[in-house]
């Protein structure tokens, strides 16, 4: 991995959106708990009752920030990792993964933070612009092999 700078580069990127995967994860169940708002019975039972069984707003953004991320960031990680393999150059490769990070990490906060409209959006088409790249590329170079 040390010979493929762009492949450790994408290392580092890749571990810090999945990083921030968790924080999500994390600031769903912390949400849940203030707001008492449980999916499950069992998790209601223990936190005063089966009225706590119940949606929330909040709780259900933090689950579509979740999920966004998902339907995002595991295309990122498969085509980043394929695109390393073609060996681009290190700057190219580190422009690509630093603008997914930082527009993912813009989508999160606007999300969370119900930033005013459309900043959420722009942010989310900024983070395709590289993985449109990359998958342009690498579709160019599985053709022309």
């Amino acid at each position: 991995m040390l010979h493929n700078r762009a492949l450790s580069c994408f290392v580092v990127y890749g571990a810090l959106l999945i990083v921030k995967m968790y924080v999500v994860a994390i600031i769903t169940g912390q949400v849940r708990l203030r707001k008492k708002a449980f999916a499950n019975p069992e998790d209601a039972v223990r936190h005063g009752g089966l009225q706590y069984q119940r949606e929330d707003e909040d709780v259900e953004r933090c689950r579509r920030a979740h999920r966004n991320d998902m339907e995002n960031i595991l295309p990122f990680l498969f085509l980043g990792a394929v695109y390393c393999m073609l060996e681009p150059s290190l700057m190219a490769a580190h422009a690509h993964f630093l603008v997914f990070f930082l527009g993912r990490l813009l989508h999160t906060v606007a999300y969370l933070g119900k930033l005013r409209a459309p900043i959420r959006s722009v942010a989310y088409s900024i983070a395709q612009l590289p993985c449109f790249s990359m998958a342009v590329q690498i579709l160019v170079a599985a053709l022309s092999s």
